[in-house]
């Protein structure tokens, strides 16, 4: 199944855009209105749990709509909230149902805003609300006509939630502000050459492994210049397959881990960007200090 067209942008080690501020009456306003087409679409089953959905097929979509079907409860989302939800998805031209995710902790929370396809949908929805979307088919993401049975579930942590584990000698040390954003302090003394790491603080979630999809806040220092080269905090956080697509040492830094902790990662330049001349621009040769707060995890699926 493709669940593409729900994909929020995540920041990235290299480039990130500000989060939205956090308000709900403008998360409110960016919800699109109920149409026929998602009107049309008979749900059967609990909000939270999968569903079945029975629609007239072919199901013409012009445009994005949602009806919400079930009522939740609690407080309402705003922009900002990283949300936790299921969905169960139908092919809008056949009717075949196509999956679901989201049920048993294999869908990543998305951060909501007024911008995203989320926020569109479901709006300033409170917990356990559930809404029938009906998406036109995308050209440009090469997917037909689809039905999405999304259910909120809830709200996730924007930092970690683990108890506070012993400082480690000769490491950086690590104050919070208020909304968990870290500020590192460096040791006086020479730049480590091997990769070290601590657990700051010891969340009590799944252990993270190799071809885990993950979502953290991270902060990153310099060792060499002392300066902060790039985070997640003030943009919003960040999501990686553990072993892909980022530098060796930043997976290393949160496998075993478990969701939750907070974790401090020293990396050499043979951890990071690699030997040779220090360069500021794509810190070549430099030592890099990471502190990663381990949000959410969905494990990659067992092997064939």
């Amino acid at each position: 199944m493709s669940v593409l067209v729900l994909a929020g942008c995540t920041s990235s080690p290299t480039q990130s855009e500000a989060s939205p501020s956090p308000t709900t009456a403008d998360l409110c306003s960016a919800q699109v209105k109920p149409g026929k087409a998602s009107d049309s679409v008979k749900v059967e089953g609990d909000a939270g749990t999968e569903s079945t959905a029975t629609f007239t097929s072919p199901l013409d979509v012009t445009e994005l709509q949602s009806t919400q079907v079930a009522k939740g409860s609690g407080d309402a989302l705003k922009s900002g909230d990283l949300v936790q939800f299921a969905l169960s998805a139908y092919d809008a031209s056949t009717g075949d149902k196509l999956g679901a995710q989201g049920y048993n902790d294999d869908l990543l929370p998305q951060q909501i805003s007024p911008d995203s396809v989320l926020g569109q949908v479901v709006g300033c929805a409170k917990p356990g609300s559930r809404f029938v979307a009906a998406f036109p088919a995308s050209t440009e993401q090469g997917t037909p006509g689809q039905v999405y049975i999304i259910d909120v579930l809830g709200t996730a942590p924007t930092a970690a939630w683990g108890a506070s584990q012993d400082p480690v000698a000769g490491m950086p040390t690590v104050e919070l502000d208020s909304d968990g954003a870290p500020k590192v302090t460096l040791p006086d003394g020479d730049i480590p050459t091997e990769f070290e790491k601590a657990t700051l603080k010891k969340g009590d979630g799944a252990v993270v492994e190799a071809g885990d999809q993950v979502l953290v806040q991270y902060h990153g220092v310099s060792w060499n210049s002392g300066k902060v080269f790039d985070e997640s905090w003030g943009k919003q956080p960040f999501t990686f397959t553990v072993g892909s697509g980022v530098v060796p040492g930043f997976s290393d830094a949160v496998t075993g881990e478990t969701v939750g902790s907070q974790v401090i990662a020293v990396l050499p330049p043979a951890s990071a960007y690699g030997e040779g001349e220090i360069n500021e621009s794509d810190l070549t040769g430099q030592t890099l200090v990471f502190v990663v707060d381990i949000l959410a995890v969905a494990k990659a699926a067992p092997a064939q």
